[in-house]
């Protein structure tokens, strides 16, 4: 059965996983799996900023 809890990240800490991705050239996959997240958190960020044209980066 699911968890009560849901875990919550900061909008900084959000910025700075999306932040890493751009500036690292990993894939969210990666840089997900090394800050023990979920990578549709990172991913939502990068595809939302692909779909606006700002700072696109690898797709992955």
């Amino acid at each position: 059965m699911g968890s009560k809890y849901t875990k919550r990240y900061t909008e900084e800490f959000k910025r700075d996983a999306i932040a890493l991705v751009d500036s690292s050239g990993r894939t969210v996959t990666a840089v997900a799996r090394e800050l023990g997240i979920s990578s549709s958190l990172c991913g939502a960020g990068t595809a939302g900023r692909r779909r606006t044209g700002s700072r696109a980066g690898p797709v992955s």
